[in-house]
């Protein structure tokens, strides 16, 4: 799990039938060595742009979402408190 900051929506028009209903994000790595590292997360708690968020990578993601058959590597699961700073 890693923390990073939410900085944009990403729109797919068209996309794999087991993606439907899913709302992803661009996300950048805070801290350690990735940080600032530019990734695309599935978000499932409704995460807003500006927010720090938590990330599960790989088959931890996709655990997230409830199916292993799901062709994601990144979930958002949780959104930091404010008072947290890196």
């Amino acid at each position: 799990m890693i923390a990073a900051k939410v900085i944009d929506n990403i729109w797919a028009t068209r996309k794999a039938d087991s993606l439907r209903g899913l709302k992803f994000m661009l996300v950048e790595v805070l801290g350690g060595i990735d940080a600032g590292r530019i990734m695309i997360a599935a978000d499932t708690i409704g995460a807003g742009v500006g927010e720090r968020v938590l990330v599960c990578l790989g088959s931890s993601a996709r655990k997230m979402l409830d199916q292993d058959d799901v062709p994601v590597d990144a979930v958002i699961a949780g959104i930091i408190d404010e008072d947290c700073h890196f």
